[in-house]
């Protein structure tokens, strides 16, 4: 995936963020976001307004994946603008990312068949693939992450050169 950078978050003076600092290892970013039933997704529409819904998906191997249906209001943004954020539930354990989404190419077996064991573990149930189904994979730019009870000493950057 190529390197990754770590650094304190872009945040006016105020907030007192200085190093040295305690950083978080990403894999407090990266067992939240696997761990995570539901995510958080912001889209831009056509006429510049945040549209931001949460969907089912899957963190595997770096990269976060979800399905929709080409027809949503989602799907038609990301056709326009691939450009999205990424957010979990929690503002106590927080993680955002920022990434472009792709579509995954469905004749990829290998990956589509991974995706549905994950969904029959995770959620239970077959990866729903009916005709209109578009799957997306988004590997992050950049995340953030940080916990309230420690903040501001803890919020941490990552900026990843090879999404």
């Amino acid at each position: 995936r190529g390197g990754v950078q770590i650094r304190l978050p872009d945040v006016p003076p105020l907030y007192g963020m200085k190093t040295p600092h305690k950083f978080l290892p990403f894999s407090y970013a990266e067992e939240r976001l696997v761990k995570s039933r539901n995510y958080w997704i912001c889209t831009v529409r056509p006429d510049g307004r945040p549209h931001s819904i949460p969907v089912w998906g899957f963190w595997l191997e770096g990269t976060l994946y979800f399905g929709t249906a080409r027809s949503t209001r989602k799907s038609r943004n990301l056709a326009r603008n691939p450009a999205l954020s990424v957010h979990l539930e929690s503002a106590d354990d927080v993680v955002i990312l920022e990434g472009q989404a792709v579509e995954v190419n469905l004749t990829d077996k290998d990956t589509v068949r991974k995706l549905d064991t994950e969904s029959r573990s995770k959620y239970k149930m077959p990866l729903m693939m009916v005709p209109e189904t578009i799957l997306y994979r988004v590997r992050p730019r950049i995340v953030l992450a940080w916990t309230e009870k420690d903040f501001p000493i803890n919020a941490t950057k990552w900026i990843f050169d090879n999404p």
